[in-house]
């Protein structure tokens, strides 16, 4: 038989948003604030209490249904939930970091990621309407030629 060490478990969070992580906070305040238990909620909810740890963890997104119960049973405004978020916060929103715009440090509201940019989504769009697939592959080793030389410079 071998000495075997208990195994650790870390829970990481991987796909967490910093805006689902401020609103679980916000849930898990309220909800100790007026003395409710994870179990508790989580039947008044018909969830489990794990679900409600997720939420509060901020590992699961709430639903605007699920947050208008949340609010309802919690006796507070929909809006509570969103109180006191840092500006770092609300620029952590899944639209703004999926369409790569910028933290706020360039302050024009710049584009970082070029797959997430309108002009090359249009040139995609516009590549596909290519029928023969001859042709396509040609205007595409175009554009790389292109961007070669432009790049050699």
């Amino acid at each position: 038989m071998t000495d075997r060490q208990p195994v650790e478990r870390h829970h990481r969070i991987t796909n967490n948003n910093a805006i689902d992580l401020h609103v679980g906070k916000r849930l898990r305040l309220r909800r100790t604030l007026l003395g409710l238990s994870q179990e508790q909620l989580g039947a008044e909810l018909n969830i489990t209490f794990q679900q409600v740890q997720k939420y509060e963890r901020g590992a699961n997104r709430i639903s605007a249904s699920r947050l208008w119960d949340m609010s309802q049973i919690l006796d507070v405004p929909v809006s509570y939930f969103f109180d006191d978020m840092s500006d770092t916060t609300m620029r952590s929103s899944p639209r703004r970091v999926a369409r790569g715009v910028d933290d706020g440090s360039a302050g024009d509201g710049e584009v970082k990621d070029p797959m997430a940019r309108r002009e090359t989504l249009e040139l995609v769009r516009a590549y596909y309407t290519i029928e023969q697939p001859a042709l396509r592959k040609r205007v595409s080793d175009i554009v790389r030629s292109i961007a070669t030389a432009v790049t050699e410079d």
